[in-house]
């Protein structure tokens, strides 16, 4: 059974809307940045300031390969886990790719809470919204890996989260 690899921008519901659809496909869950910090014993804000980027991405790297390798989970990434091609050739291997998108002004607002991103807390420290609007262009072509990809800005995670089931039914991805 296929794993369900949910990617996106910061802020577009991935969290949420796996937990969520998890629960409804009768799934584990399981969100990378949680298992990175559960077993680092210390935040993704922690691990930036103390380790930086690098460290933070090999650990990310060593999490994609080692949950990628479930069957039938629904796998929460974190914003950049994309970046490298390797982490999404593993999340392909054995998953369908959906990434939740969102406007700048929604991930604004899901984002407003300054501390808890590092990436976008340490870009333009005046203007998040620059912030935004540049990492999502330089994301963009990224996320193009998608099989499929929802807009979050004006939806729940419930409402995401039926979508998506709704895609995966009508792909025949499996029967939910």
């Amino acid at each position: 059974m296929k794993n369900i690899v949910l990617i996106g921008f910061m802020g577009t519901g991935k969290t949420s809307t796996g937990r969520l659809l998890a629960n409804r496909l009768g799934r584990a869950f399981v969100d990378l940045d949680s298992k990175i910090e559960e077993e680092e014993g210390r935040t993704i804000p922690e691990i930036f300031k103390s380790e930086g980027e690098p460290y933070f991405r090999a650990r990310e790297k060593d999490m994609v390969k080692r949950m990628a390798a479930r069957r039938g989970s629904v796998i929460s990434t974190g914003g950049g886990t994309i970046k490298d091609a390797a982490n999404v050739a593993e999340l392909k291997r054995n998953g369908c790719i959906v990434c939740l998108a969102a406007s700048v002004d929604a991930v604004l607002e899901r984002t407003a809470h300054a501390g808890s991103r590092p990436v976008l807390d340490r870009e333009d420290k005046g203007d998040r919204r620059r912030a935004v609007e540049a990492l999502m262009e330089e994301r963009r072509a990224l996320y193009e890996v998608a099989d499929y990809t929802v807009d979050t800005s004006d939806l729940s995670p419930l409402q995401v989260a039926d979508d998506i089931i709704a895609y995966l039914k009508r792909e025949g991805v499996f029967r939910a």
